[in-house]
């Protein structure tokens, strides 16, 4: 039995790699990315160039490094290619939610593409490091990162001759975090992925020229703001959203779950109220706020689009989903090898990304079969 199952995992793996043969002219390279991401996929801790060609049994790293550095196949091809299979699995036009966050990579060196002495979540603290933003798609049936790009800080796409060195385009001009988000978000709506709504932390929801290019795009959100945002109030006077919750009644607040954590359904007292009274018909706008039940002090704010009938069990729906890319990164990281890599050009990092993103897409296949009992893969060919 246990034979069988093997036999199956492993047929359903050659398949789903197989979608992205295309995307390699050569058959050397395709082999090579097949070898890769079974790499990625393995047990092994540290999944660098050396590790998962000791995998595939080569002697040293250099096929792998070719793969990634020297090798022609089309990185965004199968970035969009992975970004579909999640779909397939995940997909969920009313429930799904695309999550924008980043994560960051501790690096040694200046040499490595981006790479400056920037604030890392993943650190909690400034550290040389590389941040790389991401979209993540998620829904009742699971989540996956979908899109990747690479943040580069004004140091260096002020230098084009250190741009040149780590293979960094000379048309790549510089972008700040929340336009790489929006570039992502547009790809996601031109790949018809199917969404209801865009959720993003403080780092994004506090930039204005965001919020309004979704909210031109009739893109529902539920951004996180800090507490010194301005909002415009019924009345249409700014004020500041801390002091919009000061007012509100004792009865406006509800206890609401956004959902089930490490330690069971995250339940605090919600209270959302209306903002901007000059709006579109159909459309709405709120302040979302979020009161922890333990300490009344502790509050989160949330600015929310989306149509007028939303009631705020989906807005706080939406508002709890965003955890979800906290889960694909710890995935990424702990099993398919996202931050282990050990190159310094632009192509390569986004090379790496993109397979070990493809590995982490296999998995939530694979999981999602298991849950509905499948005893072998289904196809995932095309």
């Amino acid at each position: 039995m246990m034979m069988d199952v093997a036999l199956g995992w492993s047929a359903g793996f050659e398949a789903f790699v197989g979608r992205f043969a295309g995307r390699f002219p050569r058959v050397e390279a395709r082999r090579r990315m097949v070898s890769y991401v079974r790499g990625l996929l393995s047990e092994t801790e540290r999944k660098n160039g050396w590790t998962l060609a000791e995998t595939a049994g080569e002697a040293g790293p250099e096929g792998m490094q070719r793969l990634l550095n020297f090798y022609s196949w089309d990185t965004c091809g199968v970035r969009d290619d992975v970004r579909d299979v999640v779909v397939e699995c995940l997909g969920d036009a009313q429930q799904g939610v695309l999550i924008v966050d980043e994560t960051g990579f501790l690096k040694k060196g200046k040499k490595s593409a981006g790479v400056a002495r920037q604030y890392s979540g993943t650190a909690g603290r400034i550290e040389n490091s590389q941040i790389g933003v991401f979209l993540a798609y998620a829904s009742s049936a699971g989540r996956a990162l979908i899109d990747r790009e690479l943040y580069l800080p004004k140091e260096w796409t002020g230098d084009r001759e250190r741009c040149r060195e780590a293979g960094v385009p000379d048309e790549v001009a510089f972008a700040t975090r929340p336009a790489l988000a929006q570039q992502m978000i547009e790809r996601a709506v031109l790949g018809d992925v199917p969404f209801g709504w865009v959720t993003a932390d403080e780092a994004y929801g506090q930039d204005t020229k965001f919020r309004l290019w979704l909210e031109a795009g009739d893109i529902s959100h539920v951004v996180a703001v800090p507490k010194s945002a301005m909002v415009v109030s019924m009345t249409l006077s700014k004020i500041r959203v801390h002091q919009v919750v000061v007012d509100l009644p004792d009865g406006a607040w509800k206890r609401l779950s956004c959902g089930d954590g490490a330690r069971g359904f995250r339940v605090s007292d919600w209270a959302a109220t209306e903002i901007r009274p000059l709006r579109r018909s159909g459309w709405g706008h709120w302040l979302l706020a979020r009161r922890s039940i333990i300490d009344p002090s502790d509050l989160a704010f949330y600015i929310c689009f989306g149509p007028a009938d939303t009631p705020i069990e989906e807005l706080v729906r939406v508002a709890g989903s965003r955890w979800a890319i906290e889960e694909c990164f710890q995935t990424t990281k702990n099993e398919t090898g996202l931050d282990h890599y050990q190159v310094r050009g632009y192509q390569a990092w986004y090379r790496h990304i993109t397979l070990s993103m493809a590995a982490a897409a296999f998995l939530v296949i694979v999981r999602e079969a298991a849950k509905k009992g499948l005893q072998s893969q289904p196809d995932y060919r095309p």
